[in-house]
């Protein structure tokens, strides 16, 4: 799923918000390097996730025959193929 930079942006400003109302939390950092930081992992994981779809795509998409997407057999493969991806990764 692509985001926006803006949605991207406001899920920071969300993660930086939430993180000042912990009392566990103390910010060593000025709030903006913080956002910043938040903004840049979730950038990240967000073109990890990207790759992941991508490469399950494809594995379906190299299949003898073809198979629909939206049917019940592509939900399946993909679901199998992603998690493939994601053991890879170790996550």
């Amino acid at each position: 799923m692509r985001l926006s930079r803006d949605k991207v942006n406001k899920l920071a400003h969300s993660v930086a918000d939430a993180l000042t109302t912990l009392d566990d939390v103390e910010f060593i950092e000025d709030p903006n390097s913080i956002r910043m930081e938040a903004r840049r992992i979730l950038e990240e994981l967000l073109s990890a996730e990207e790759r992941l779809d991508l490469a399950a795509r494809q594995k379906i998409e190299s299949q003898r025959r073809t198979i629909v997407e939206g049917t019940q057999e592509w939900d399946i493969l993909y679901r199998k193929y992603y998690n493939e991806e994601v053991k890879k990764l170790g996550i």
